[in-house]
């Protein structure tokens, strides 16, 4: 039987449908903002983590795995996934503290190299969901469908905190293992017309678990793990990969198909060693996943899918994420609404995910059982101008306040997460990812992204692993 998912969640940050608000191909949008924070992300639960995976039976093995603590389960490693059509320019990730580039596996810069021939894309689209109506994902490499019937939004003007209105139902597999669609709902529910406040902004969270109202105390800054720069070729503390294992590096075979390789520099082939990601655009649906330069075969990520190219992701309860990036307009169009034509995303996962598998036999991940995805800054409709951001696992939610796609020129990003909160940021154009980024900027980004503006959105989530 499938995990029941709900995205149940109180959107602090609510607009009504008199300000905008409004149902698109089955996703709402509200309002246009510059900073989003997800308040009481990390909670206490428990996941499947895989075991074992027998590519003869093509079935895998898992066992329960408790977790608890500051920003749970996404204190654990994570891995950063980027769709294109995008443009990465650069990447830096920052954890308190930390020395950057560390001399005895980080300091050494990858140079651009032209490795192997084009390589067809062969279709891994991301999951595609929506918030407070119709929800459809790929998870797994599987096609999922299930009604979430909350809207996200209060339904009376004084009300801060709403119950849930209801739960989101996988529908169960039909006979040949393929998922029938869910009952399409003809209207989906509207945000209330009623609850009209002028800014995305809700007050001081309910609780104090999680609060950055007191923000960082001064310290050494945080240290710099890991940074490419597209237009320099370098590439520090980090190594791209993506799904062409048997190509070069990384295993394949006809169960799980392919496994995570080495990159190839324009990600369109698998390489045999480490690469550095191009100054190119990713074509839509191509995907190129980020982690640490530290690889696992000592064992110590656990278990990993056998043949895979395995590396550390990025851990802890205090880390951060800076990108800049564009997100061209193809002009294409699909119809299907699993195929992501035009639909860039930045988002990130459990490393647990890609290191076992990240498209494929839902029991071979810890995906629906919930270790946890954050959607960062996700395209949802092919050619929409719009981005949005989601929380996937145990506690769950979408903002439906969203950001500017960048079409036309990049854009800088900052992702932090303090504690039990995930900032994100759209930064001043002249924003450097230095080395040591001091704490002054840290809590600046922190204090600004809970500042009473029309700008900014708050979202507290729920946990709705009950």
């Amino acid at each position: 039987m499938k995990r029941i998912l709900s995205t149940v969640a109180l959107m602090a940050a609510a607009t009504s449908a008199q300000d905008g608000c409004a149902n698109d191909r089955g996703n709402w949008y509200c309002a246009r903002v510059n900073a989003i924070t997800y308040t009481e992300v990390g909670g206490e639960g428990t996941y499947n983590r895989v075991t074992n995976m027998d590519p003869y039976s093509g079935t895998c093995s898992s066992e329960p795995s408790g977790y608890s603590g500051t920003l749970s389960p996404l204190n654990e490693e994570v891995s950063l996934h980027v769709r294109g059509p995008t443009i990465l320019k650069q990447f830096a990730a920052y954890a308190p503290g930390e020395p950057s580039a560390k001399k005895s596996k980080r300091s050494e810069h990858a140079r651009r190299q032209a490795h192997g021939a084009k390589h067809a894309h062969h279709g891994h689209p991301h999951e595609k969901r929506a918030v407070g109506d119709m929800v459809t994902a790929t998870i797994n490499g599987l096609v999922q469908t299930w009604v979430n019937t909350y809207d996200g939004l209060p339904s009376e003007p004084s009300a801060v905190e709403v119950p849930p209105l209801g739960d989101s139902r996988l529908v169960s597999p039909a006979a040949d293992g393929e998922y029938e669609p869910a009952p399409s709902e003809e209207d989906p529910p509207a945000p209330s017309a009623d609850y009209a406040p002028e800014i995305a902004y809700s007050g001081a969270p309910s609780s104090s678990k999680g609060s950055v109202w007191d923000v960082a105390s001064p310290g050494d800054g945080w240290g710099r793990s890991a940074y490419f720069d597209a237009s320099s070729a370098v590439a520090e503390g980090m190594v791209f990969l993506y799904h062409f294992g048997g190509q070069g590096s990384g295993t394949f075979d006809y169960s799980f198909g392919n496994s995570l390789s080495y990159a190839s520099c324009d990600a369109q082939a698998g390489a045999s060693s480490p690469q550095v990601l191009e100054d190119c655009e990713l074509p839509s649906g191509r995907e190129v996943v980020l982690m640490t330069n530290e690889t696992c075969e000592d064992g110590s990520c656990g278990y990993t899918r056998p043949g895979t190219v395995a590396h550390h992701g990025f851990a802890g309860s205090r880390k951060a994420f800076f990108f800049e990036f564009q997100m061209p307009d193809t002009g294409e169009t699909s119809e299907d609404a699993y195929d992501p034509v035009n639909m860039p995303a930045i988002w990130m996962l459990n490393a647990q995910i890609p290191r076992t598998l990240q498209y494929g036999n839902a029991d071979c991940s810890c995906w629906t059982s919930g270790c946890g995805e954050f959607d960062i800054f996700e395209v949802l409709a092919s050619g929409d101008s719009r981005a949005k951001s989601t929380l996937h696992g145990n506690r769950a939610g979408g903002d439906s306040n969203y950001f500017d796609r960048p079409v036309d020129a990049p854009i800088k990003v900052g992702v932090v997460m303090y504690d039990d909160n995930i900032h994100i940021k759209i930064l001043d154009s002249s924003m450097e990812f230095p080395s040591v980024m001091d704490e002054a900027t840290i809590n600046d980004i922190l204090g600004s992204t809970l500042t009473q503006n029309s700008m900014v959105s708050l979202f507290r989530v729920a946990d709705v692993s009950g």
